[in-house]
C-alpha cells in the first residue's frame, strides 16, 4: 500500500507527465485556434470598423474554451507518450524488477492528474465561463460592439399569445430588468397587424413602459411616433432573464442560482442540472486518463506490441469521451437522470481501467 516508495522516482515521472501534457495541449490549442480563426475572421472583419484588435479579442475569448475542451485529450496523450517512452527505454522493467507494482508505477501520474483536474476546475470557473458568455454575446450582435454591462443577455425572444417580442439586449434582474432596442410583432391569426419599435423598456409592475416608440400599422401603411407607450401587461421580467440560460456560460454557483430561479418559475431544469454536475465530473476526467492509458506502459517493448498497446490506450480514452458526450446528451433531453448522465461514464471507465490493469499486470 506504499504507493510512493521512491520520492525521486515519483517526482521524475510526474515531471515527465506534466511537461508532455502541457506540450501536447499547447500544440493542439495552437493548431485548432489557427484553424478556428481562419473560419471566423471573415465574419469578424465583416462588421464595419473591426480590425486586428478584434481578431485578438476573439482569440482571447476563444482560447480558454479550446484549452478546457482539449485538456483531457492532452492528459491522455501525455500519459501515453510518457508511459510509452518509459517502456521503450526499459525503465518500466527496471521499476518492476525493483519491486514496484503496476499501481505504484501509475501513482505519481494519477496524483499529478489530480492537480491538473483541480486547476482545470478553477480555470473553468474563473476564465472559461466568463469568456464563453462574452463570446456568445459578441456572436449574437454579429461581432459588433460588445455590451459593456455584466450579466447581459442578447437577442432575447419572448412569446406573448400570438405576439412576439425581441430585445436586442437585456440587463439587470428581477423588476430592475431593462430592455433595449425592442421590437414587438403584434400578430393576429391572419398575419402581422402592426409593428412596434422602442429604444428602451422598463418594468412598471403593471406592464412595460417603452420610450422612443415607432408604431407601424401594416393595414394602413402608416407610421406614428410616440414618446412613451405602456405594453405587455401579461409579460413578467423573468420571461426575459430566465430564457436561454446556458450552463457553459455560468460559473457553478451562478448556475445553481439560475436553476433555483427556473424551478421557482416552473421551468424545466433537467439539462442544466446535468450541466451543473458535469462541471465537476468534466475536470475529473483527467484523473481517469493515466488509468486508461496505462496499457501502454507494460509489456516488453522488444515484442513489437508497444504501438498496439498505445493504440489500445488511445481507444479506451476516446471511448470514454464518446460515452461522456452521449450520456450528457441523454441527460439534456431527460432520458437519463442528471446525476447518472454526469457520473456514469466516469465510474464505468474507472472500473474498466482497473479491471484491465489488475487482470493484465496485478
Amino acid at each position: 500500500m506504499d504507493f510512493f516508495p521512491s520520492r525521486t522516482l515519483a517526482i521524475y515521472m510526474a515531471k515527465m507527465f506534466i511537461v508532455r501534457t502541457l506540450a501536447v495541449l499547447a500544440l493542439l490549442v495552437l493548431v485548432l485556434q489557427a484553424l478556428d480563426l481562419l473560419g471566423e475572421s471573415g465574419k469578424i472583419l465583416a462588421y464595419a470598423g473591426n480590425g486586428e484588435a478584434e481578431l485578438w479579442t476573439y482569440v482571447s475569448l476563444r482560447a480558454p474554451q479550446l484549452i478546457a475542451r482539449f485538456l483531457p485529450f492532452s492528459v491522455l496523450l501525455g500519459t501515453i507518450i510518457t508511459l510509452a517512452t518509459l517502456n521503450q527505454n526499459s525503465e518500466v522493467v527496471s521499476m518492476k524488477a525493483g519491486g514496484l507494482s503496476a499501481h505504484q508505477i501509475l501513482a505519481p501520474l494519477i496524483v499529478a492528474s489530480m492537480g491538473v483536474a483541480l486547476l482545470s476546475f478553477i480555470f473553468n470557473e474563473t476564465l472559461v465561463a466568463p469568456s464563453t458568455a462574452r463570446l456568445s454575446q459578441w456572436e449574437k450582435v454579429e461581432f459588433g460592439p460588445i455590451p459593456a454591462e455584466s450579466n447581459v443577455r442578447t437577442n432575447v425572444w419572448v412569446k406573448d399569445g400570438n405576439n412576439l417580442i425581441n430585445a436586442r439586449t437585456v440587463t439587470g434582474s428581477g423588476e430592475q430588468v431593462v430592455l433595449r432596442e425592442i421590437t414587438i410583432y403584434n400578430r393576429t391569426e391572419n398575419g402581422l397587424k402592426n409593428l412596434l419599435q422602442g429604444d428602451e423598456a422598463r418594468f412598471t409592475g403593471s406592464g412595460w413602459l417603452l420610450t422612443g416608440v415607432t408604431q407601424f400599422d401594416v393595414g394602413t401603411g402608416t407610421e406614428e411616433k410616440k414618446s412613451e407607450l405602456l405594453v405587455g401587461d401579461s409579460i413578467l421580467p423573468d420571461q426575459f432573464t430566465l430564457t436561454n440560460v446556458s450552463a457553459d456560460s455560468l460559473s457553478i454557483f451562478a448556475l445553481h442560482t439560475a436553476i433555483g430561479e427556473l424551478e421557482r418559475a416552473g421551468r424545466p431544469t433537467m439539462s442544466l442540472k446535468a450541466g451543473w454536475w458535469h462541471k465537476i465530473s468534466g475536470p475529473m476526467s483527467s484523473i481517469l486518463m493515466p488509468l486508461l492509458g496505462a496499457v501502454a506502459a507494460f509489456g516488453l517493448a522488444r515484442s513489437g506490441q508497444l504501438f498496439l498497446r498505445a493504440v489500445i490506450g488511445m481507444a479506451l480514452g476516446f471511448a470514454y469521451f464518446v460515452a461522456d458526450n452521449f450520456a450528457l446528451a441523454m441527460g439534456n433531453i431527460g432520458a437519463y437522470p442528471s446525476l447518472l448522465a454526469a457520473w456514469a461514464p466516469f465510474l464505468l471507465f474507472f472500473l474498466i481501467g482497473e479491471t484491465v490493469l489488475i487482470r493484465t499486470e496485478e
